[in-house]
C-alpha cells in the first residue's frame, strides 16, 4: 500500500503474516495506521512456502508445535529469503535501514524478532501474539537494538501470553530493552487496543522519538 499522502515514500513497514495465512491478510492493517504514518509505504509478502491443509496459505517454516530446537531451526532456514526481501523492497523505495520497521503477527513476530534484531540497523519492530526463538544466543548474535513492543491476548489458545513475559526476558537477558501490552479477553488475533497502541509506537520510532 503506497503513501497515504502520495509521492515518495520517507518510511517503509513490512508486514509478516502467521502460519496457514497470507500477505494480503495482514495489509489489512495498513489503513488503520496509514493517517498516522502518511509518508509510510506498507508491503506484505507471502511466506515462501505454501500450507497444503490452508489453500491459499503460506507458512515461513513448517511447525507442528512449539518446540524451542524446531522454531530456531526453522527461522533460521527462512532468515535468508526474508532478508533478501527486505534488502530488495529497501533499493526499490530508496529508504534508509533506520526508516525501516518490521511488524509481524504469531509465527511472523518470530521472523521479525529474529531478523530484525540481526540486522545492523533497523527502525524498529513491533510483534503480536508471537515469541522470540533462539533467545540463548539473541546476546551474542544481536547486531541492533531497536525499539520493541510486543502485544498478546490474554486469551490466546494458539500461542500462550507467558510466550510475551518470556520473550521479554530474553530480550533483557540479551540487553535490549522492549515495551509490551496484554490485551485482556483477546484471542489470537489482534485487538483494538493492539492495533491503536502498534501504530502510535510505529509513529513515534519511525519519527525517531524512542532512541
Amino acid at each position: 500500500m503506497p503513501p497515504a499522502a502520495g509521492g515518495k515514500p520517507s518510511s517503509l513497514i513490512v508486514l509478516l503474516h502467521g502460519y496457514g495465512s497470507n500477505g494480503e491478510d495482514l495489509i489489512s492493517l495498513a489503513p488503520y495506521w496509514a493517517k498516522a504514518l502518511p509518508n509510510t509505504q506498507f508491503v506484505s509478502p507471502n511466506a515462501p512456502e505454501p500450507v497444503s491443509m490452508a489453500p491459499g496459505g503460506y507458512q515461513w517454516f513448517p511447525i507442528s508445535r512449539l518446540d524451542p530446537r524446531e522454531v530456531e531451526m526453522g527461522v533460521q532456514r527462512a532468515s535468508g529469503t526474508l532478508e533478501k526481501f527486505i534488502d530488495r523492497e529497501l533499493e526499490r523505495y530508496q529508504i534508509p535501514p533506520d526508516r525501516l520497521a518490521l511488524v509481524g503477527f504469531s509465527q511472523g513476530t518470530m521472523m521479525a524478532l529474529h531478523v530484525g534484531l540481526r540486522r545492523q540497523r533497523l527502525g524498529a519492530i513491533v510483534g503480536f501474539s508471537g515469541a522470540l526463538p533462539a533467545a540463548g544466543k539473541l546476546k551474542d548474535e544481536a547486531r541492533s537494538k531497536p525499539p520493541v513492543l510486543l502485544i498478546h491476548g490474554d486469551q490466546d489458545e494458539m500461542i500462550p501470553v507467558s510466550a510475551l513475559f518470556a520473550a521479554a526476558e530474553g530480550l533483557a537477558a540479551a540487553e535490549i530493552g522492549a515495551q509490551w501490552h496484554v490485551s485482556y479477553g483477546v484471542p489470537h488475533s489482534i485487538g483494538p487496543d493492539g492495533l491503536q497502541l502498534g501504530g502510535e509506537f510505529l509513529r513515534a520510532a519511525l519519527a525517531g522519538k524512542l532512541k
